[in-house]
């Protein structure tokens, strides 16, 4: 299981053009990275190799945002050689990927 955790203020998206997020908001950015990192698990793995895929994206204060995403990840035995855990990580850094270009968006309306 990996858990990654950090202030969403990164280099590509500065915190002062951030607005408040309404609650609407910061549920559609955390359905936004959960769904990414799930996209990507299964363009890697097929389902069926899956026995568990449980991803967690919690969204904590306002300003800064803290955005934690967590992806459980157990393959099945005929997959014993593929780097599950380099597959969660990846999973985690499209998620944060994503959730940070949806911040761009709000914080630029323009490049909607």
């Amino acid at each position: 299981m990996l858990t990654c955790e950090r202030p969403v203020k990164s280099g590509n998206v500065e915190e002062s053009s951030l607005p408040e997020l309404t609650q609407e908001q910061i549920e559609r950015l955390s359905t936004i990275a959960e769904e990414t990192a799930r996209q990507y698990v299964l363009s890697k793995v097929q389902a069926k190799f899956l026995e568990t895929l449980n991803i967690t994206v919690e969204a904590e204060g306002g300003k800064p945002l803290t955005l934690a995403i967590e992806v459980e990840l157990v393959l099945s035995s005929v997959m014993k050689d593929f780097d599950a855990r380099g597959l969660a990580e990846e999973a985690v850094k499209k998620a944060f990927e994503s959730a940070e270009k949806y911040l761009r968006e709000l914080g630029c309306p323009s490049q909607k």
